[in-house]
């Protein structure tokens, strides 16, 4: 290879990677990966054109942050998780507070105690007209709201810790803030949308469809025949090989077609927050119960009747996990969580639904093996 064909492939490779990691964290501090960072200022002008030009987002870098305006679509389900060694979603009350926390930092000072800064949030709750209180639980979803604002850079402890304050409701600590890096986290549509409902409906669906067809496949598991109109399937069908060659260049993924829907497939398993399959004992008990279920072809079941399979499988696999096994219930809402965030499966009205994109899963085949987590060990997925 000539030195020029090697830098080109050099500067291809890092454009890649630089695409990926903006998709997967569109809010990144330069001190969490100065690499990754460096990486991406080296690049600026081109990512800027790519993401502008082919998914209508908008991309933002000072001099120690970049933020990465995912403004055509809004996916549906890909909540804020938790800054903690098992990520979860973020409740609807520790939302208000992150809401809340963001209010209060926004102007400043850049250095605060946890005592005026919880002074702050309260004035902002009167003029939210949220009412909020000193109860545990109230501590509990705050400090959580706090941990994710620094796991982001936007808040730092200088003085004790935050988590503290959970268990005590008078510990005090010391903070650094960022307003700077606050102000870069609502998308601009939240100023003109009072509901969830009229922040979907200010996506680009109407005025761009191509833009939107394109940040769609990429902020959703699957996109399906049924979620578009026959204009909207005439177009991404029509335009699949040029599709295919913008998600390859860009990030390294591969377009999977079928007549059901589309799908982009990530061979690194790094576009997203959420992967499946995945390890741990919700995800062999997801993969175990796809696989029943599509060889049974039983793809329309009351959700009382889900909940019975899942608790059927559970009494079986007891030996590897004694704790779910005594509360199926539970089990069998976080499988269901799991299901319906990768699009696999659906729950209206009291039933549940197999989605199409399930049977990708057919073909897996576990074993017992104790010395693997949850007892199994994946031999064979297609």
């Amino acid at each position: 290879m000539s030195v020029r064909n090697a830098a080109e492939a050099r500067r291809a490779a890092e454009l890649r990677s630089a695409a990926r990691m903006l998709a997967a964290q569109p809010l990144l501090a330069a001190e969490d990966d100065p690499d990754a960072f460096g990486m991406i200022r080296r690049h600026e002008q081109q990512l800027d054109r790519w993401f502008t030009q082919r998914f209508g987002y908008r991309l933002q870098l000072s001099a120690d942050t970049v933020r990465l305006y995912k403004t055509t679509t809004v996916a549906d389900r890909r909540p804020l998780r938790t800054a903690t060694a098992q990520p979860r979603p973020l409740s609807i009350r520790e939302y208000t507070m992150l809401a809340l926390l963001l209010a209060a930092i926004s102007s400043g000072p850049a250095v605060v105690s946890l005592r005026d800064l919880l002074q702050d949030v309260r004035s902002a709750a009167t003029d939210a007209e949220v009412a909020i209180n000193g109860e545990a639980a109230d501590r509990r979803a705050l400090v959580t709201a706090l941990r994710w604002l620094i796991a982001h850079g936007i808040a730092a402890e200088l003085h004790d810790r935050v988590e503290r304050y959970s268990t005590d409701a008078e510990a005090d600590a010391v903070l650094a803030v960022r307003p700077d890096r606050a102000a870069l986290l609502p998308l601009p549509a939240l100023a003109r949308a009072d509901t969830a409902q009229e922040l979907q409906e200010r996506t680009e669906r109407s005025t761009a469809t191509r833009r939107w067809l394109r940040a769609t496949l990429l902020e959703e598991p699957v996109l399906y025949r049924a979620d578009l109109s026959d204009d909207e399937w005439s177009e991404l069908r029509r335009r699949l090989g040029e599709e295919s060659e913008v998600f390859e260049e860009m990030f390294g993924a591969s377009l999977e077609a079928r007549a059901e829907g589309v799908a982009v497939i990530d061979p690194d398993d790094e576009l997203t927050d959420s992967r499946f399959p995945r390890t741990g004992t919700k995800g062999h008990a997801a993969l175990l119960l796809l696989g029943r279920l599509t060889r049974a072809e039983r793809t329309v079941m009351p959700e009382a009747e889900f909940t019975a399979e899942v608790a059927a499988l559970a009494s079986e696999r007891r030996r590897y996990w004694s704790q779910l096994a005594d509360n199926p219930e539970t089990l069998a809402r976080e499988i269901l969580d799991l299901l319906e965030d990768h699009r696999l499966a659906e729950v209206s009205n009291g039933t549940f639904r197999l989605l199409p994109a399930a049977w990708r899963y057919q073909a897996a085949v576990y074993v017992a093996d104790p010395d693997s987590e949850g007892g199994l060990r994946q031999e064979h997925l297609f």
